[in-house]
């Protein structure tokens, strides 16, 4: 049939919407480093695991207000108090076609046992998988766990099948800087499908139309998700406001307000669950990196750890570097949650530099010491400026700091090798259980992943025992006492020195609609890009 000129007005609209809809179904995310790897074992830092979030799934997901939710599993009970039965999603794919089936899982829960994987930990507390039909799994336990599904949360699925094919069947190890098929490729059964991967460039991802949750309420509309890295802060927030990107995860806390006043552009905001702190090198004799009189390591004693302490000015970091944009504590966990919200464990020691001065005189360091302080540089809100700080709060006790900034795919197999003598870290996520702090941060180092992320490990045997009894204690008031008693030991002690929890703010492009989680995490399936 001939179109005449209205109709043709008609169809020039049609065509108009749709293109627009396309265009519009694409997101470009931009933040300040890179992804580690794609394999989605081999690292447990955020940006990695979000983004490799999107392509494999865990059993147990989490949503946006931070409650649990089914993923691979539909439904999780314990039969006994060593022993959970799981029942899995049925008629899943991987990207690739092939079923996933409970064989997949126990694959996938060996592969994180392997003593490379920093999931180890959480693989071991969740115990042992037996398929028992293609579609379930029991696990034994060799002991209680009270949050066996927020563990679950953590640990995705990788195609038994699709690993074995490509020699893959062990996670990389980035500390030996390896490299593997799994570190450019991918296969999950995620809402999203890895399409092509440029380390420090760019990484596309396009949606998987067959993933289970398509029909779920509250799915947003991106079918194209485009991830840039940019390390500059400038050229970061010049590419949202000119409409290169359409999301920053990560924008300089000193644009914010100027974002937040711009019609084109909006801000989102809210307390990050993750807590920054100081490691320090308690286990050597002598420090990798620093002279030190006597060729002693300081930070084994106290008086030197509560010295550094209460030499931070830790409101003119919130004022001056954060602009606002920190919640600074005295607390260990991500989240006060974590603690119960107990104020004796949440309270900053007080910001004093003669007592500091004296306690420094005390441990026989009047004239200080020099030191190396790792730090990242692409990581936490103002990471290097946040070092560089502390470097002038320590000068103040004649310690000569020097501060070494790393991206974050050199620092932290960097830490992650306990080589370093001093270093900023952050820690936290999803959970606010303070088992997630507990177990692989502050207990001493031993073996299946217990203090596997230890960096300065030091030895706290009084709290490490605490701590290991609350990962087995059931009863909520028990395990409430011991939790709060182990806290209150690390924070004696001094093992680590806190500093605060980010805000973190998304800046975003007007027709952006997004939901802001507290473990900043960006789901892009919940992600709507309007006209």
């Amino acid at each position: 049939m001939r179109c005449l000129p209205a109709c043709r007005r008609t169809a020039l609209v049609l065509l108009c919407l749709l293109t627009g809809a396309a265009q519009a179904q694409t997101l470009r995310w931009a933040a300040q480093g890179d992804l580690q790897t794609t394999d989605p074992h081999a690292a447990n830092e955020i940006q990695t695991n979000s983004l490799n979030g999107h392509v494999y799934e865990p059993l147990v997901r989490r949503l946006p207000d931070q409650s649990l939710a089914p993923a691979l599993a539909v439904e999780w009970t314990q039969a006994t108090p060593l022993l959970w039965r799981v029942k899995l999603r049925p008629g899943v794919k991987f990207h690739d076609g092939t079923p996933f089936t409970a064989e997949d899982v126990v694959f996938s829960m060996q592969r994180m046992r392997d003593p490379v994987s920093p999931y180890r930990v959480y693989a071991n507390a969740v115990g042992i998988p037996k398929a028992v039909d293609p579609l379930t799994l029991v696990f034994a336990l060799d002991k209680p766990n009270p949050i066996f599904a927020e563990h679950l949360v953590s640990l995705t699925v990788m195609s038994k099948r699709w690993a074995e094919a490509n020699r893959v069947t062990r996670p990389l190890d980035l500390k030996a800087k390896e490299e593997s098929y799994a570190s450019q490729n991918a296969n999950g059964t995620g809402p999203f499908i890895l399409v092509s991967r440029q380390p420090g460039v760019k990484t596309v991802f396009k949606r998987n139309a067959a993933h289970w949750g398509r029909s779920l309420p509250g799915q947003g509309n991106v079918q194209e998700l485009v991830f840039m890295p940019i390390s500059i802060d400038a050229t970061r927030t010049a590419a949202l406001i000119s409409g290169e990107v359409d999301f920053v995860l990560d924008p300089p806390p000193r644009d914010v307000e100027r974002l937040r006043a711009m019609p084109e552009l909006k801000v989102v905001d809210g307390v990050d669950n993750r807590i920054l702190f100081i490691g320090m090198d308690q286990a050597r004799d002598k420090l990798l990196y620093g002279q030190v009189p006597g060729d002693k390591n300081p930070f084994k004693d106290l008086r030197v750890r509560r010295a550094l302490y209460q030499a931070i000015d830790i409101d003119a970091i919130k004022t001056k570097i954060m602009a606002g944009f920190s919640v600074p504590t005295g607390g260990l966990t991500p989240s006060a949650r974590g603690a119960y919200n107990d104020a004796s464990l949440e309270t900053r020691l007080p910001y004093d530099v003669p007592a500091a001065r004296r306690l420094m005189a005390e441990a026989g360091y009047p004239d200080g010491f020099e030191v190396t302080l790792d730090c990242p540089n692409n990581r936490y809100v103002n990471d290097e400026r946040i070092c560089l700080a502390l470097a002038s709060f320590w000068a103040q006790l004649k310690i000569k700091v020097k501060v070494n900034a790393l991206p974050r795919v050199l620092y932290f197999p960097k830490i992650d090798k306990y080589d370093t003598s001093l270093y900023l870290h952050g820690w936290g996520g999803g959970s606010t259980d303070a088992e997630v702090m507990l177990t692989p941060i502050l207990r001493n180092r031993g073996e299946q992943g217990v203090g596997v992320s230890n960096n300065g490990g030091w030895v706290n045997d009084k709290a490490d025992a605490l701590a290991a009894a609350s990962t087995v204690e059931t009863d909520p008031k028990k395990r409430e006492q011991l939790v709060k008693a182990a806290l209150a030991e690390y924070r004696q002690q001094i093992n680590i020195i806190p500093l605060h929890r980010q805000m973190i703010p998304w800046a975003m492009r007007a027709n952006v609609r997004v939901l802001h989680s507290a473990n900043n995490w960006l789901s892009v399936e919940w992600v709507t890009v309007s006209k």
